[in-house]
């Protein structure tokens, strides 16, 4: 709870010293020198108000988080381009005759993050392929992952994705986590459901959860519980694992854990070993685990394949990495070997609260397994 009150306040401070700057960097506009008549002190209050304005006005089309991380990215764009206008005007030995440097932080500000809703919102495909001596044949395998239902789509827009996954001819089809929202609706729920049970996978679809599915550490106000959501999935034919591990056609084993937040407030969950202690080693394992936290203890289990979600894939510059340098992800994002085991970290097929990605996009993964030849 401190860490909450801490962050809170950073922020806070943060927003207060972005206002501050930019407003008193946005008076020396000539529009807003002669609405200000003259007066420095009217320029920077007139700034200040328009400013907050425009953070309410974000407020109220997208949400705080979000108003507060577009308006951050302003602070940040000006202090660049800010940066830049003092080097350049040391190298030409006069200052700027415009305040040119205040225009190109908006342009390029409202561009990066028109770029960023649009990775955010379009949905692209990431490829991988694998080959192992444990397949006998080619298999076609699709991850999705935190589709948070309700957020960037509903479940009209995520059957949609699901008429575009089984154009690739999945042999399997996995969900790793972060399924529904902590504010999704009943009705988006039942529908998101049904429209996993049109999946054409020949071996199904196998379904694990994340740390908001059952409500977001035990805290919801959305009227449904984890109960319900498993039911209604099973109800569309889904496997839900939960520290469960199942054999699907003549080389597949599919083990899904808990996710780790059950772990965190005391329900336990089984260790990758204890889970993979009977599996046959013969078969190829697939290890679903919607935070990519244990790498090292998943490849001394022996799963062949561990695969991910719950980054966002970093979500957006510049704190991509801040989940790998507080020890809460073992990788961001993508692909990586250790121990003969590949690891894979999806970006998600859409977001959280979030309404932005840079650095990263949405995505739907196709994993092609491979037999390995001699």
């Amino acid at each position: 709870m401190a860490f909450w009150f801490l962050l809170i306040g950073a922020v806070l401070a943060l927003f207060a010293a972005g206002l501050l700057y930019i407003s008193f960097r946005a008076a020396h506009f000539p529009a807003v020198q002669r609405l200000a008549r003259g007066s420095r002190a009217r320029a920077r209050l007139l700034c200040m108000l328009g400013f907050a304005a425009l953070t309410a006005l974000l407020w109220c089309v997208l949400n705080l988080m979000n108003a507060v991380v577009c308006f951050l990215h302003l602070v940040l764009f000006w202090m660049i381009c800010d940066l830049v206008a003092y080097m350049v005007s040391k190298i030409r030995h006069r200052a700027p005759k415009r305040h040119w440097a205040g225009a190109a932080a908006l342009i390029l500000c409202a561009l990066w993050l028109a770029g960023g809703w649009v990775a955010d919102h379009r949905v692209w495909e990431t490829d991988y392929t694998f080959t192992s001596p444990k397949v006998d044949r080619e298999i076609r395998l699709v991850q999705i992952s935190d589709s948070h239902i309700g957020a960037t789509f509903h479940a009209d827009g995520f059957l949609r994705h699901i008429e575009r996954i089984n154009a690739l001819r999945p042999d399997v089809v996995v969900v790793t986590g972060d399924f529904v929202d902590d504010d999704t609706s009943r009705e988006d729920m039942l529908d998101a459901c049904a429209a996993l049970g049109e999946v054409t996978a020949p071996y199904g679809v196998f379904f694990v959860f994340g740390n908001h599915d059952k409500g977001y550490y035990s805290v919801s106000s959305r009227g449904w519980t984890g109960a319900e959501l498993r039911a209604a999935l099973e109800e569309a034919g889904v496997h839900v694992l939960e520290d469960r591990c199942v054999n699907v056609g003549e080389s597949l084993s599919i083990a899904g854990r808990k996710d780790r937040s059950q772990e965190q407030r005391g329900d336990g969950r089984l260790s990758a070993q204890e889970l993979l202690s009977a599996v046959d080693r013969s078969r190829y394992i697939i290890l679903l685990d919607h935070q990519p936290h244990d790498f090292d203890g998943e490849a001394a289990a022996g799963a062949d394949l561990v695969l991910c979600g719950h980054t966002h894939g970093g979500q957006f510059i510049p704190i991509r990495h801040v989940g790998e340098w507080l020890g809460e992800n073992a990788l961001r994002y993508g692909h990586e070997r250790r121990q003969g085991t590949d690891f894979v970290v999806s970006s998600g097929i859409s977001n959280w609260a979030f309404r932005f990605k840079t650095g990263c996009r949405s995505e739907i993964v196709l994993i092609t397994l491979q037999p390995q030849n001699g």
